[in-house]
């Protein structure tokens, strides 16, 4: 089964990734969507440069629609059935894990391209993923933070155990699933080599702390 999997670059994606390649095997597609000027990812403010190098590290190819808001969904399911035309993609992949009005707009997005919609996390204990995350091997950093719920220093940490504690006595999910925090996976399964990522600024927007984030150079 040829797959394609919605890919955020954070933990999530990558545990999801990590368990459709058991099942699935290795002909997967990365699909990612950007903002309207294509520079950086809706899900988490990546820069495009990050994305082609994770698409690198995994050995996969990596496939990109540019969108606002507005006009996301119809961009997803275009790009979605365009892989399904000229790939031969039969299934899509998703690391949501509880969030039923996420769950819904899946299935409506693959239902309209003509795929099928899979789910390897879902309905799985929260805190028990990210745990199997960091077992897996799992490199993730925190790039963006709810303003609301978490400081800005945060930003640039390594998500371990440490940090797994420091969210529970914050009170936070621990998943982060209802958006208290984004990470950016830079090495794991899968990985032929780890990134190596330059912290820039920390930017508020939108509610969020985001941290500006670059290739080291070679």
């Amino acid at each position: 089964m040829s797959f394609v999997l919605s890919w955020s670059g954070g933990k999530d994606s990558a545990l999801a990734l990590a368990r459709a390649r058991q099942t699935l095997g290795d002909d997967g597609i990365l699909l990612t969507m950007f903002t309207e000027g294509g520079e950086r990812s809706r899900a988490h403010g990546l820069a495009r440069a990050i994305l082609d190098a994770q698409a690198n590290a995994l050995g996969l190819p990596l496939v990109t629609g540019s969108a606002s808001w507005d006009d996301y969904t119809p961009v997803f399911v275009r790009t979605l059935a365009g892989l399904r035309e000229r790939h031969g993609v039969t299934a899509a992949v998703f690391g949501d894990i509880d969030l039923q009005a996420h769950r819904d707009w899946c299935l409506r997005a693959c239902a309209e391209a003509g795929v099928d919609c899979l789910h390897p996390l879902w309905g799985e204990p929260r805190e028990a993923l990210v745990h199997e995350a960091i077992a897996r091997g799992i490199e993730a950093t925190v790039v963006a933070v709810r303003a609301d719920v978490l400081a800005p220093g945060l930003l640039g940490r390594r998500l371990d155990h440490d940090l797994l504690a420091g969210f529970a006595a914050a009170g936070i999910d621990l998943a982060g699933e209802q958006g208290e925090y984004h990470t950016v996976v830079t090495g794991g399964p899968g990985f032929a080599a780890p990134l190596v990522l330059v912290p820039g600024e920390r930017v508020l927007r939108d509610g969020y702390w985001f941290l500006d984030l670059a290739l080291a150079a070679p």
